[in-house]
């Protein structure tokens, strides 16, 4: 019981949207309806500027590690633990407070990646660092390092269920950048830093 516990909190915990609500409380417009009308770190970086974007990103990011870091605390079983991180990212994405129309759950992912093992949350946070530094698209160094994810947690911790949940967060957060990787194909996805 208290580990079905564990995995609805995650779910309900990742259903909390940082992006709508840090907008609300900064009295900035509703980012499902602005820019690319997506309620994560990088749309409202577009409409509310950069302490707006942080904030959300830190409150996406605890969403993934809380759930973790609790999951530790209750010594759970590497299933138990995969489910958690699971629920935490699924929450994001379908979110039960917002009609289940989220994010596209990058900074919950790398929370999740941060709370099942820290080395394993900063490799993956090194290589968007890079590509991101390299290349200047934001959506491209997500795909990037969370298509290598369930190699770093292969490498770190090589249990089947923690690869497993890694590898469905990425398929999930590939079909979620389906339109980025469009306008990448086609040239038409924006550069970091850009107005447009």
């Amino acid at each position: 019981m208290p580990d079905i516990l564990l995995v609805i909190a995650a779910y309900l915990l990742g259903s909390v949207s940082s992006a709508i609500l840090v907008c609300r409380l900064l009295g900035l417009p509703d980012p499902r309806t602005q820019g690319s009308h997506n309620p994560g770190a990088t749309n409202v970086l577009r409409i509310g500027g950069k302490k707006a974007a942080a904030i959300t990103l830190l409150g996406d990011s605890l969403k993934g590690l809380i759930p973790m870091l609790a999951a530790h605390w209750l010594v759970v079983s590497p299933l138990v633990l995969a489910l958690t991180g699971m629920a935490a990212f699924l929450g994001h994405l379908y979110p039960i407070f917002f009609g289940f129309k989220g994010g596209k759950g990058v900074a919950t992912a790398l929370g999740v990646q941060f709370g099942l093992y820290w080395p394993i949350g900063l490799g993956i946070a090194l290589i968007w660092l890079f590509v991101a530094k390299v290349l200047r698209i934001s959506s491209l160094a997500a795909l990037i390092s969370q298509g290598l994810a369930p190699l770093v947690v292969w490498w770190f911790w090589p249990a089947p269920e923690l690869v497993g949940m890694q590898a469905v967060i990425t398929l999930l957060l590939f079909w979620r950048h389906r339109s980025n990787i469009h306008n990448l194909l086609t040239g038409k996805e924006t550069a970091i830093g850009s107005d447009s």
